[in-house]
This record gives structure tokens, C-alpha cells and sequence, in this order.
């Protein structure tokens, strides 16, 4: 299953961690949420395979420690999302289709 693309509209905003905007529902470490607004990145299913980190050319995006998360124990962060060029590289060399990228959805760093 893919990020949901309308995760605004369809889930609440719980807080900030790791410098971007945490959309639950969360429950640690089994469920993590959605990380980010402009660039979002769906922890709950992001294999931490680092391809989005290898291709994104402004280096919008770090690795965090989830420790215990079934999946992974680290994921891509987007924590400079702000330089999001919309070049949608993420998206496309994701496998498991946990990013989205909205070039409408800058509004909120």
C-alpha cells in the first residue's frame, strides 16, 4: 500500500520530530505515522533501502534511529524539505511508494 496522497485531510497532525510535521495515527515503535508536509514519507511503510537519499539532489533527506520498527530500524527523514526542487526523484526510485511529493503543500515550514 502506497502513501495516501490526501494524509492531511485524512489524518491528524500530532506534533514536530526531527525538525518536520508528525501525521498520526502513531504508536511507537510500531506505528511511526507520516513524516513531513511538502515531501512526505510514510514511515509506517519506508524500507529504509536509501535509494531517495542517494538520488536527491539537494539532500533533502536524513536518516532517523526507529528503533524497533518492524520494517527498519532507521528511515528517510525529510528533514530539509524546504529545498524540495520538485524534481519527484524520491518518488520515482521509491519501491515501496512511501513519498509524496506535493508542490502545492509548501505552507507549513
Amino acid at each position: 500500500m502506497a502513501i495516501d496522497p490526501n494524509f492531511e485531510e485524512n489524518r491528524e497532525l500530532e506534533g514536530r520530530e526531527h525538525g518536520v510535521d508528525v501525521w498520526g495515527p502513531t504508536e511507537p515503535p510500531e506505528q511511526l505515522g507520516i513524516r513531513g508536509v511538502h515531501v512526505a514519507v510514510d514511515f509506517d511503510i519506508c524500507l529504509s533501502d536509501g535509494a531517495c537519499l542517494e538520488d536527491c539532489p539537494v539532500d533533502v533527506f536524513e536518516w532517523v534511529d526507529t528503533p524497533g520498527h518492524p520494517e527498519s530500524e532507521i528511515k528517510a527523514n525529510p528533514t530539509h524539505e524546504e529545498q524540495c526542487i520538485d524534481c519527484m526523484l524520491c518518488v520515482d526510485v521509491c519501491p515501496v511508494d512511501a513519498i509524496d511529493v506535493d508542490p502545492g503543500r509548501t505552507d507549513r515550514f
